[in-house]
C-alpha cells in the first residue's frame, strides 16, 4: 500500500534533512512535487514587517530576494497579517491581491498561503499555487500547515526574524488597551506563557516510539494534575473553584485530541512537534466559536498541551520575580495556579472574556487581569519592566521614569481608597440624605460566595445557575443540582437569593444538540426559549431548586422571557413541580428579567402575574439599541446615561408601581452598569433601590451612594433631561457635577 502524501513528504523532507542543512529551494522543490502544485514559494520575514521571496519552484527564479511585500500588502502579506490560512481558487481578483511583475505568476488562479508561525510568532509564509481556479482540499490544506511547521524550525535555526517589532521599537514604551477582567494596580517585570518551542527533532523515523512516549508524558501529566486537584494549593483563602477544575479534569481526560497527536506522529512527526501542529489545528477551529465560554475551553487545550510538552522534555519551571506580570496568549486554569504560585502579580491574555476560567480564578484569587489585549505578547520581552493598570484597562510595556512614578502613585491611592471602602462592608448602603439601598452580587459558582461576606452584600440578586453546568460541560442530575443550590442558600443564609434558570442555546448547547444555523445567535434559540423547548431539563432544574430549599423561602426568575404567554408556561411547569416537593418552601417567589424591550409593552398583565422584574442591563441595552455589546466599535457608541433609557426605566418603574391596586411589584437592576458608581447614582436617583453587580464594584458604588444627597440631585436630573432632548447621552454633565460635590466615581 502507497503512503498517504502527508507522511511520504515528511518522510522526504527528513531525507533531505538527514543529508544537511536543507535549503530552501530545495524545500519549495519538494513541495511543489508532492503537492502536485505548479507553484511552491517561501517567503521569510526581515526586519521592518516586510516579507521577501527566499525560494520557489515555479515562479521566476530572478525574483527571489527582489520581491517583497510589507506585512498586510497582497495575499501573502494577508496571510501574514492575519496569522491564518488563506485559501483563494482565484486569487488575482481578490481585492486585495498585489502583482509583481518579475514573479511572473500571471498564469496561475489559484492559491494557498500558509503562515510559517513559531511561538506566536510568524516567520514567514508558504504558497503553493495552480493554474486551474480550485479550492485547495483538506487534506491538502493540512499537509502545507504541517511543511510550514517544519518549515519555522528551519528559519528559526537559520536566525530569521519575526515580523514583530524589533530593534529600537522593541526597547520603547509600547501602551495595549484591553477589557478588565479582575481589577488592579501593579508594576512589575513582565514574564511570558504561551507558544510552544521546539528543542528536539520534528520528524521521526520511529513513530511507535515516539508514541510510547507520548503515552508515558500523558499519563505523568494527569497524575500531576490529580496530584494539584487535591492539595491544599487549590483551596486559598479566595476560594477554589472546584467546577472550574474538575471541568478542567475532564479535558485533561478526553482521549479525542490526544488520539488526533497519535495520528500525527503516525504521519512522520515527533511527539512534540505532533503535540503543537494538534494544539494549533484547534486553535484556528475554535477560535470561530461565537460564544465567549467555549472559546476559553481552547485555553484549557492549550494549557494541557503545554504541561505534555514540558513532561516529554522533562523541563522545570522558570523562576518568576516576586510581583511579577505574566503576559499570555491564553491561560488555562491550572496553569494560572501555578504562576500565582510562583509568585506572579498579575495577569495580561489576548485572548480571554470575563466568564472564562483564566478571569474567574484571578479573581478569585486576587490577581490583577486584564483581557483581548492583540499584540501583547508579541511586544514584550522577558524581564520588561511594565504597569498593568486594570481598573483603566491598560498595559504600558516599557513605561518612562514620569509613568512609573505615577503608576507607583495610583497604587498607593487605590490601596487606601480600598482600604478606606473595607470599613463600609459592615455598614448598611445609605445615601447622605438617608434613603436605603439594597446592594446584591451577581455570582455563578461556589468559589465566589465567600464574596458575600468579603463585601457585606445584601444577598445574590443573580445567581446565574448554567455557569456552574457549562464549566461542568454537562447538565447535573437532580441531586447534583440541589446539593449545589442549597450550598448556595446556606451560604448565603438569611440573605435572599435569586435564582435564575439556566441561560443556555445557541454556542452554549445542551449535550447531543446541534448549534442551530442562526445569523444572531444572541437572539436565537437560547435560554427560557430552550428550557420551554426542553420541559424536561427547565423541571428537573426547578425540582432541584425547590429540594434545595427545604422549607425555606425560594426566588426563581425566568431569562429571556419575550412575551406573558411565555412567563406564564415557564411558571406553570414550577407550580406543577412545587405541588410534588414536600417540604414546600416557606415562601415562593416568581419572577422575570426584564430583557427583551417588547415586554416592556406588556407591563399591565405581566406585573399581575410577576412576583417581581429584574432589569437586565446588559441584554436590554444590546437589544434596545440594536448594538452588539461585545462589538468594541459600538462599545462607546451608545450610552445607559441617555435620555431614551431613561424614559424606558421611568415606564417600567411606574407600571410596577402602580400594579395590583397600587400595592405595587418590586423592580430591581442586575447588570454590569450597577457596579459602575456614576451608574448606580443615576439608577438609585431614578427609582431604582434595589441593584446586582459584581462583587468588584459593591464597595465603590455603596462609598459614592454614602455622599449623595438624592433630592438634590434628582432636581439637577431632572433639569438635565428636561434641556437635553434629542442628546445622545447625559454622562458629561452628571459626572460634572459629581465631581463638583467632591463625589469620585
Amino acid at each position: 500500500m502507497a503512503e498517504p502524501p502527508p507522511r511520504r513528504l515528511l518522510a522526504q523532507l527528513r531525507e533531505l534533512m538527514a543529508r544537511g542543512a536543507a535549503p530552501l529551494s530545495a524545500v519549495a522543490r519538494l513541495v511543489a512535487t508532492e503537492m502536485v502544485a505548479e507553484v511552491a514559494s517561501i517567503y521569510v520575514a526581515r526586519p521592518g514587517d516586510i516579507l521577501e521571496l527566499a525560494a520557489t519552484e515555479g515562479l521566476n527564479p530572478d525574483a527571489v530576494g527582489r520581491t517583497r511585500l510589507r506585512v498586510g500588502e497582497g495575499i501573502v502579506g494577508l496571510c501574514a497579517a492575519a496569522g491564518a490560512v488563506m485559501n483563494l481558487p482565484d486569487a488575482q481578483n481578490h481585492p486585495g491581491f498585489a502583482y509583481r511583475p518579475e514573479t511572473g505568476e500571471e498564469p496561475y488562479a489559484s492559491m494557498l498561503a500558509v503562515p510559517v508561525r513559531r511561538a506566536g510568532r510568524i516567520l514567514g509564509v508558504l504558497a503553493v499555487q495552480n493554474r486551474a481556479p480550485r479550492h485547495y482540499s483538506a487534506p491538502e490544506v493540512e499537509e502545507a500547515e504541517t511543511v510550514a511547521m517544519l518549515l519555522a524550525e528551519l528559519l528559526a535555526q537559520g536566525g530569521a526574524a519575526p515580523t514583530a517589532p524589533e530593534g529600537v521599537g522593541a526597547a520603547m514604551p509600547r501602551v495595549f488597551s484591553g477589557l478588565s477582567l479582575a481589577p488592579g494596580i501593579l508594576l512589575g517585570p513582565v514574564v511570558t506563557a504561551g507558544g510552544f518551542r521546539l528543542t528536539g527533532p520534528v520528524l521521526t523515523d520511529a513513530p511507535e516510539a515516539e508514541i510510547v512516549r507520548l503515552e508515558a508524558a500523558a499519563t505523568r501529566m494527569r497524575r500531576r494534575l490529580d496530584e494539584m486537584l487535591d492539595d491544599g494549593r487549590l483551596a486559598p483563602d479566595a476560594g477554589a473553584s472546584r467546577e472550574v477544575l474538575e471541568a478542567y479534569r475532564l479535558v485533561a481526560e478526553d482521549a479525542g485530541w490526544l488520539r488526533r497527536v497519535t495520528e500525527m506522529i503516525r504521519s512522520g512527526l515527533a511527539a512534540e512537534a505532533a503535540v503543537q501542529r494538534v494544539t494549533a489545528e484547534l486553535h484556528e477551529r475554535m477560535r470561530r466559536i461565537a460564544d465567549p465560554y467555549l472559546r476559553e475551553r481552547l485555553a484549557d487545550v492549550e494549557d494541557l498541551a503545554g504541561r505534555l510538552l514540558g513532561e516529554l522534555a522533562g523541563a522545570s519551571p522558570p523562576a518568576v520575580p516576586p510581583g511579577a506580570i505574566l503576559i499570555a496568549r491564553r491561560l488555562g486554569p491550572a496553569e494560572l495556579l501555578d504562576w500565582h504560585a510562583r509568585g506572579i502579580g498579575g495577569v495580561v491574555i489576548e485572548e480571554a472574556s470575563p466568564a472564562g476560567h483564566a478571569a474567574i480564578l484571578a479573581r478569585a484569587l486576587g490577581l490583577a487581569a486584564l483581557g483581548g489585549v492583540r499584540g501583547a505578547l508579541a511586544a514584550a520581552n522577558p524581564g520588561d519592566e511594565a504597569v498593568l493598570d486594570a481598573d483603566s484597562a491598560s498595559l504600558i510595556l516599557r513605561p518612562d521614569e514620569d509613568v512609573r512614578r505615577i503608576c507607583l502613585r495610583a497604587a498607593e491611592t487605590r490601596a487606601a481608597l480600598l482600604a478606606g471602602q473595607a470599613g463600609l462592608r459592615a455598614r448598611p448602603a445609605v445615601t447622605a440624605d438617608g434613603t436605603g439601598v439594597t446592594l446584591m452580587l451577581n455570582l455563578g459558582l461556589a468559589l465566589e460566595l465567600d464574596q458575600l461576606d468579603r463585601t457585606g452584600a445584601d444577598g445574590i440578586g443573580l445567581f446565574r445557575t448554567e455557569i456552574a453546568m457549562l464549566a461542568r460541560g454537562t447538565i447535573l442530575d437532580t441531586a447534583e443540582q440541589a446539593a449545589f443550590y442549597a450550598r448556595v442558600m446556606d451560604a448565603a443564609g438569611v440573605r435572599p437569593v435569586v435564582f435564575r434558570t439556566l441561560d443556555l442555546g445557541s454556542d452554549k448547547l445542551l449535550p447531543g444538540d446541534e448549534a442551530p444555523e442562526e445569523a444572531n445567535p444572541a437572539m436565537g434559540w437560547r435560554s427560557l426559549r430552550v428550557g420551554l423547548d426542553r420541559p424536561a431539563v427547565l423541571r428537573r432544574q426547578l425540582r432541584a431548586l425547590l429540594l434545595a430549599a427545604a422549607g425555606r423561602p425560594l426566588s426563581v426568575m425566568f431569562p429571556m422571557v419575550a412575551t406573558v404567554a411565555e412567563f406564564r408556561a415557564a411558571r406553570a411547569l414550577l407550580d406543577a413541580e412545587a405541588r410534588r416537593v414536600r417540604p414546600a418552601p416557606e415562601r415562593l417567589e416568581v419572577g422575570t428579567m426584564l430583557e427583551v424591550p417588547a415586554l416592556a409593552y406588556q407591563l399591565g398583565p405581566l406585573l399581575e402575574e410577576a412576583d417581581f422584574l429584574s432589569i437586565g442591563s446588559n441584554d436590554l441595552m444590546q437589544f434596545f439599541f440594536a448594538a452588539d455589546r461585545g462589538s468594541p466599535a459600538l462599545a462607546a457608541r451608545y450610552d445607559l446615561l441617555s435620555p431614551p433609557v431613561f424614559d424606558l426605566l421611568d415606564q417600567i418603574l411606574a407600571a410596577a408601581g402602580k400594579a395590583r391596586n397600587g400595592q405595587g411589584v418590586r423592580v430591581s437592576l442586575c447588570g454590569e452598569a450597577a457596579g459602575r458608581p456614576l451608574e448606580a447614582m443615576v439608577l438609585t436617583a431614578l427609582g431604582l433601590t434595589t441593584l446586582s453587580m459584581p462583587a468588584s464594584g459593591l464597595l465603590a458604588v455603596k462609598a459614592l451612594l454614602a455622599g449623595v444627597d438624592l433630592p438634590a440631585f434628582r432636581a439637577v436630573l431632572a433639569e438635565l433631561r428636561r434641556t437635553a432632548a434629542g442628546s445622545p447621552s447625559l454622562r458629561d454633565p452628571i459626572l460634572t457635577w459629581a465631581r463638583d460635590h467632591g463625589l469620585t466615581p
